[in-house]
């Protein structure tokens, strides 16, 4: 049973946001965000309440003999439909991750396979670039080092437009690969991997670095080509001795290397403490979606069969040519339902 007292605490605090931001009184900022994810919630709440006052009206009916073959129909109806309304309720209900509203910092790097491993990172790469255009997200790289090949051996881009974090973050853990690389002459299948991390944009508030936990290094910038990998005395690299993270930028401007790699420092102590935090609320997290384990092997890319399967969740889709092409959402949803499935079943809902 839905609890309508918090029903009705979540709909007076949303009137008093909307009548504060109508007054044009306190934080616009701040207000706007909580306004915005209370929104959906009280649609659904208003829409559960009318369901519930149809059906209180359809029941004082049955007592007009004239009305109550009628009214008896509208209430099979109007109890048949209660079910999807709280359900609905209750999604709608669920905790929020705070984060999933951020913009993100995407990470991937190639692991087993040599140059066919780095390919495939750069595949990876165009694939979330495709999904972030259809989206209109603003997609940015800060660093990228490319192989001999045209592959990448390391990526760092920043991803900015509306939630994110919500839709990329189960994305985090090891994506293989199986198909014949173009380096392979004999036509052999060969396996190799990929590397993403997916983390939500660190705020200052959210992380404090002592300057004197940093050391900070200027170099000249190596390695294959590519337009952000230059040859100038400009490359940052910073390193958080508590925690030996190390990240470096190498873009043109000194100071913005400095900028870009403090963002990514923040980002990542940020989701080391988020992973913290979590793994000590649920022993559990091995329910995987979600766990952000970057070892875990998580989707296999078969190019020889046109297939992509998301092991979490045992869900294959024999499409792989629009996946690459960005065609994400409906592994992505997917996920995020499995998700909210397992968050529902340890609310006992």
């Amino acid at each position: 049973m839905v609890p309508l007292d918090r029903l009705e605490q979540i709909t007076q605090r949303f009137e008093y946001i909307e009548a504060q931001m109508a007054q044009g009184g306190g934080d616009i900022a701040r207000l706007g965000r909580e306004y915005a994810e209370l929104r959906p919630v009280v649609e659904e709440i208003r829409a559960y309440r009318e369901l519930l006052s149809d059906l209180d009206s359809a029941r004082a009916m049955l007592d007009d003999p004239e009305m109550r073959d009628l009214a008896r129909d509208e209430i099979e109806a109007l109890e048949a439909r209660q079910p999807e309304f709280e359900a609905a309720l209750q999604l709608a209900l669920l905790p929020k991750d705070a984060a999933d509203a951020r913009p993100a910092i995407l990470e991937i790097r190639p692991g087993t396979g040599g140059e066919e491993a780095a390919l495939f990172a750069a595949d990876l790469m165009r694939m979330y670039q495709r999904y972030a255009e259809a989206r209109g997200w603003k997609f940015d790289v800060l660093e990228e080092q490319q192989s001999e090949l045209g592959g990448i051996r390391e990526l760092v881009v920043h991803i900015k437009g509306e939630n994110v974090f919500a839709r990329l973050k189960f994305e985090s853990g090891v994506h293989r690969v199986q198909r014949v690389p173009e380096t392979e002459s004999g036509g052999r299948i060969h396996t190799s991997a990929a590397t993403v991390a997916v983390l939500p944009e660190a705020e200052d508030v959210d992380v404090k670095i002592d300057a004197g936990d940093l050391r900070i290094d200027t170099m000249r910038s190596s390695g294959a080509g590519g337009q952000h990998v230059n040859t100038t005395d400009s490359a940052v690299r910073i390193t958080h001795l508590p925690t030996g993270l190390v990240v470096t930028s190498s873009e043109k401007s000194q100071h913005r290397n400095r900028e870009i790699a403090m963002q990514v420092l923040k980002s990542r102590l940020f989701d080391m403490e988020r992973q913290r935090v979590d793994s000590e609320r649920s022993a559990s997290r091995a329910a995987q979606v979600g766990s952000g384990d970057r070892s875990e092997r998580i989707r296999t890319y078969n190019f020889p069969q046109g297939r992509m399967t998301d092991h979490r969740i045992n869900l294959t889709l024999y499409k792989l040519d629009q996946v690459m092409n960005g065609d994400l959402d409906e592994v992505i949803d997917a996920l995020t339902a499995d998700a909210q499935a397992s968050m529902l079943a340890e609310m006992g809902a």
